[in-house]
């Protein structure tokens, strides 16, 4: 089972970035552990990190005929992208949102996701547990859903 792993904008910045928010944890920390939990749930991540809405777009899009689902942390084009929402949806892929703060306890504009409505399921808050339990979760939907 193949898992596309999708970090938006900034996430690059991990561990230096308002830490007080997102945490020490870098984004090649975040990687390493969501490869030890993937191998442990029986499943296989790849990952893609990019600034550009465009790139983000196309990865989607190219997943589809390569992986059985995504979790993307969108970052701030959550709250933007109509495009990578439209990518999502026409994918047909299940995606799983992440966010390592709590969007809802953060300012007003923070608070619409233009992804929710076409993800499989949102985890928010958790810090970087965001990931690890939207990887889980969506790899038990996929392993309930693979005789369908």
């Amino acid at each position: 089972m193949k898992i596309l792993i999708i970090h938006g904008p900034n996430l690059n910045m991990l561990g230096k970035r308002e830490p007080d928010i997102y945490g020490a944890t870098t984004l090649e920390e975040i990687n390493a552990a969501l490869t030890s939990k993937a191998k442990g749930l029986g499943a296989e991540v790849t990952f893609f990190q990019s600034n550009s809405e465009g790139e983000i777009v196309s990865n989607i899009q190219d997943a589809m005929s390569k992986f059985e689902g995504v979790v993307i942390n969108p970052g701030a084009y959550t709250h933007t992208s109509v495009a990578i929402r439209d990518a999502i949806l026409s994918s047909g892929l299940p995606v799983v949102e992440v966010h390592i703060s709590n969007v809802h306890k953060r300012e007003d504009f923070r608070h619409k996701s233009f992804i929710s409505g076409v993800a499989l399921g949102v985890v928010s808050g958790f810090g970087v547990n965001s990931y690890m339990l939207g990887l889980s979760g969506l790899v038990d939907y996929l392993k309930d859903n693979e005789n369908n």
